[in-house]
């Protein structure tokens, strides 16, 4: 398939070989008996010195050349028929040379043509695609040091970025269908506009690969809800930040880590995507730290907190389900939360002494006497989950659990008592309050399959004066 703005093509049969090709040595005594023009890749002496040298490979990229040697036949200037490799009866088709090749095999396999080589394929792309990045370019003298350069900008969450380069985003776009210019999301708190284009930027700045891209975006649009409330999340001088929940089978075909260490480093699509997300919310939305983000400590997972559920083994439905959609639908959660608090109980092996000790470190999330105010992710470790399998719990059922276990009279919350000046107004000292809303505590399987831990996260104001958590389909 000839390309928009290619190199014409001459009339006749053309011929596109490289020396290093086995097949195109092989063919190469047959092409003197018939080619009108012959394109070499690599060596302008092969096949003979009457050969045109794609120097810059911009026929064979224009043309579409993934395999040499290929056969064209052109006519007024048009392509009408091609074959790859060697195959002799397509040869002598093409060429209307009934005895071509008799000495040869009937059939070789080419080799793939230098305009595909992954190391040539993202320049190639840069120079002849004919895209339309409409991102403003930053020209570095000779002796700039790109990564300085990054942090001298501000373009970095205090750790290294890979340079963002037409060739690098031109790749990244490869990983959705989406248009470049197509508007993403308004991100705070400044509420710009962003492009599908300046996610790829900083996608590539975070480190992704192509395929994690559909994931930051549907991430982004999460975040930049009315009811997520990302300025809120900034200003706040509590230290939450974007916790992403990934679910679906995707998770597992980008090789997310749903499993030991799934809340912590060593993974790629974990740590990229979350960091891609932080990165556009500074770099586009403006929500750097010491400005609007006025975290009093923060939390290391403000650079990124992003993990898949595990699912495959899970005695829950998953989190994603939950919350209305296909267990078989990609999806990511967000969610306004704080670092991930280990829950240890080395000894439970009953499913009530398992929904005691959840409860006994719920209540003392941010300060046992404060109810109502915030939602948490409870994850739950899959010895844990083991527990509650063995006693044919499920996901409501546990929740029911924790939830009835999760009332106090409001004698102990009220300020003052046990000694704790904060709590809930006097006039409450009656009544029996919940900790958590009825949906407040959102319920995940994750994690090694060894040891008896799970693990809270704690969340910022929830409802309409917060942060609610906002679930999104991932779409290609």
């Amino acid at each position: 398939m000839t390309q928009t703005g290619a190199p014409a093509l001459p009339d006749g049969l053309v011929v596109v070989v490289k020396r290093e090709c086995e097949t195109c040595t092989m063919v190469a005594p047959l092409l003197g008996e018939f080619a009108t023009v012959v394109y070499t890749q690599d060596d302008p002496t092969f096949p003979d010195p009457t050969a045109t040298l794609d120097s810059d490979l911009s026929f064979s990229w224009h043309h579409d050349i993934e395999t040499v040697p290929t056969l064209i036949r052109v006519t007024g200037g048009v392509e009408v028929d091609r074959t790859v490799g060697w195959v002799r009866d397509e040869w002598r088709r093409i060429t209307g040379l009934a005895g071509l090749g008799e000495e040869l095999p009937p059939f070789r396999p080419g080799c793939g043509s230098m305009s595909v080589d992954p190391d040539r394929a993202d320049a190639l792309r840069a120079r002849f695609g004919g895209h339309t990045l409409k991102s403003r370019r930053l020209e570095l003298a000779e002796l700039d040091d790109e990564m300085e350069l990054m942090f001298e900008r501000g373009f970095t969450d205090g750790l290294p970025v890979v340079p963002p380069t037409e060739e690098r985003v031109l790749r990244m776009l490869q990983g959705t269908s989406r248009a470049a210019h197509e508007i993403v999301a308004v991100v705070p708190p400044d509420l710009v506009e962003v492009t599908v284009e300046k996610v790829a930027i900083n996608a590539v700045m975070a480190g992704c690969k192509p395929e994690y891209l559909p994931w930051v975006i549907a991430a982004l649009e999460a975040v930049c809800t009315d009811e997520f409330n990302m300025h809120g999340v900034l200003a706040t001088t509590m230290p939450v930040g974007p916790v992403i929940v990934c679910n679906g089978p995707g998770t597992r075909a980008i090789g997310m880590n749903s499993e030991g260490n799934a809340l912590g480093q060593g993974n790629r699509a974990n740590l990229t995507i979350g960091r891609a997300v932080q990165l556009i919310v500074r770099n586009i939305g403006g929500g750097r730290p010491g400005e609007v983000d006025r975290a009093t400590h923060g939390n290391p997972g403000k650079l990124s907190f992003c993990f898949a559920e595990r699912e495959h083994d899970s005695p829950f439905s998953s989190l994603a389900a939950s919350r209305g959609l296909s267990a078989t639908t990609d999806a990511v959660t967000v969610f306004a939360g704080e670092g991930p608090r280990c829950i240890v109980d080395q000894k439970v092996r009953t499913a009530p002494e398992l929904a005691n000790v959840f409860a006994a470190c719920l209540k003392a999330m941010h300060n046992p006497k404060l109810v109502l105010a915030f939602d948490a992710i409870l994850v739950v470790g899959p010895e844990h989950a083991r527990v509650c399998a063995d006693a044919g719990w499920d996901r409501a059922r546990l929740l029911a659990e924790l939830h009835e276990r999760l009332q106090f009279p409001g004698s102990e919350l009220v300020w003052g008592a046990g000694g704790i000046a904060d709590g809930i107004p006097t006039h409450l000292r009656d009544v029996t309050l919940p900790k958590f809303r009825p949906d407040g505590i959102l319920l995940v399987h994750a994690g090694g399959g060894a040891g008896l831990f799970s693990a809270m996260i704690g969340g910022w104001a929830n409802g309409e004066i917060g942060s609610q958590p906002v679930t999104k389909e991932v779409t290609r």
